[in-house]
Formats: C-alpha cells, structure tokens, sequence
C-alpha cells in the first residue's frame, strides 16, 4: 500500500503550512529566527531547515504578518497585532474540516490560543 497521499497531507499541514506554527510560537515571545526553527523542530516535531523556516519568516514579514526589531545584535520576530485574529481564523477553518471530514469535534474556545 502506497503511503504517499498520507505523506503529501502530513507536509501540507506541516511545512507548506508552517506559518500557524510560527504565529504559535510568536504569541509566547519574541524570537529570534534560529530559535523558531529550533522550537518548530522540538515541539512540533517537524523536519525543517533553519532557511526553509527564514524563507517562511521572509514571506510573514512580507505580508506583514511579523515584523523585525534589533535585539543585541540581531533581528528579532514578533507578531503584528492582527496577525492572532488571522491566525484564530485558521484554527476554525482546520476545526471545521476536522468536524466535517472526520467527524471529530473540537471545541477550542474562542478565546485559547
């Protein structure tokens, strides 16, 4: 059986979709792009590269989802304000297909993050 639909799917929800891990994150603190990477890598268990993640933070910043600042030395990410209610509304959408698709209801409340 071949196992390459579930391994298209895993790295749709997981590398091509990597900004809702990075906007997870981000809500915690400010980091610096290697230690999102890092993070993404330990946390999420998700086999990416230290320059797929900036090429992800290049394009958040870009659509003006993060912004930099200069921390010690180095550039720093953090979320723009409107970025979270971006990000809630990505949460409902994979809540409802989980609902629809699955039959499997998640109640993350409107409020958790």
């Amino acid at each position: 059986m071949s196992q390459k639909a579930l391994s298209r799917l895993m790295t749709k929800l997981t590398k091509e979709n990597l900004w809702i891990y990075v906007v997870k994150l981000l809500m915690e603190k400010p980091m610096y792009g290697y230690e999102i990477a890092k993070e993404i890598r330990e946390r999420f268990n998700i086999d990416i590269t230290n320059v797929g993640v900036y090429v992800v933070l290049y394009k958040m910043e870009r659509d003006g989802l993060v912004e930099t600042f200069m921390s010690d030395g180095s550039k720093m990410y953090r979320l723009n304000p409107e970025t979270i209610k971006l990000w809630l509304r990505a949460r409902d959408f994979i809540s409802l297909i989980l609902k629809q698709i699955f039959s499997c209801a998640v109640d993350c409340g409107p409020e958790k993050t």
